[in-house]
C-alpha cells in the first residue's frame, strides 16, 4: 500500500533567520584560518590593509591610501592571512576593456621574502583570466620582482590616459620615477573594443589631470 508523504511545512522566520546566521558564522570563520591563505578583502579588514599599505608610503615607495578609498575599492582588494593575521594586501583595477592594473601591493616588512609578494601578483593574474582581461601593468619601483613574473617595461606614453588618474594625489607627480611594467596574457584572447583614450605626448601627465578638473 502507498502512503502519500504529509508535505514539509515551509521553515519558520525565525528557523531561515538561524541558518543564515549559522552560514555567516561558518564564513567568517573560514576567514580566520590559522592556514596560509589569500581572500578577497572583508569591510573588517580595512585598517589592517590601510596600516600596511600606509607604512610603506611613509617611505615613499607608494601612495598613501585613506579609509575612504579603501572602502569604495574594496571588491578589487585580496589579501594574504597568515595565522590569522593580515601580512599583505593588493588590488585589481580594471582599466579598460583589455587592461587592468595591479595596485597597492604590500607586504609587511615582518614577512618580506617568503614570496608573499609574488603570490598576491598571481592572484592578480589569475583575477584577470577569470575577467578575461589579457593585459596587466603596473607603476612600481621593483623592476626586477615584477620581470621574474614576466612584466616587460613599456614607455608610460603606450598607457592609457585613465592610467595616471592618481597622479595628482602624488607628491613626486612632477618628477614621476615609477617604471611602467606590462603583462600580456596570451591565453587570453583579444578583444573587439573602443581603444581607450591614450595619453597625449608632450604634455606633462599631472597638468592633464588637472586640466581635466
Amino acid at each position: 500500500m502507498l502512503v502519500a508523504a504529509t508535505p514539509a511545512s515551509p521553515p519558520s522566520e525565525h528557523e531561515c533567520y538561524r541558518e543564515k546566521a549559522t552560514q555567516a558564522s561558518r564564513l567568517q570563520g573560514c576567514y580566520h584560518s590559522t592556514r596560509p591563505m589569500i581572500r578577497p578583502s572583508t569591510i573588517h579588514d580595512v585598517p589592517r590593509i590601510a596600516e600596511v599599505i600606509n607604512s610603506h608610503a611613509e617611505l615613499g615607495k607608494m601612495l598613501f591610501k585613506s579609509y575612504a578609498e579603501l572602502y569604495e575599492n574594496l571588491r578589487d582588494f585580496a589579501v594574504y592571512e597568515l595565522d590569522g593575521q593580515i601580512v599583505g594586501c593588493c588590488a585589481l583595477a580594471i582599466i579598460w576593456a583589455d587592461l587592468a592594473e595591479v595596485r597597492s601591493l604590500a607586504v609587511d616588512d615582518n614577512v618580506r621574502g617568503r614570496g608573499i609578494g609574488s603570490q598576491l601578483v598571481q592572484w592578480c593574474i589569475a583575477e584577470a583570466r577569470r575577467l578575461q582581461i589579457r593585459k596587466l601593468m603596473s607603476l612600481t619601483y621593483e623592476q626586477r620582482f615584477f620581470a621574474k613574473l614576466g612584466f616587460e617595461v613599456v614607455d608610460k606614453d603606450s598607457l592609457p590616459l585613465k592610467v595616471w588618474t592618481d597622479c595628482v594625489k602624488c607628491p613626486k607627480n612632477e618628477n614621476c620615477d615609477e617604471i611602467a611594467m606590462v603583462l600580456v596574457l596570451s591565453d587570453v584572447p583579444d578583444i573587439k573594443a573602443t581603444a581607450a583614450p591614450p595619453t597625449p605626448r608632450g604634455v606633462s601627465i599631472p597638468v592633464l589631470e588637472w586640466s581635466e578638473e
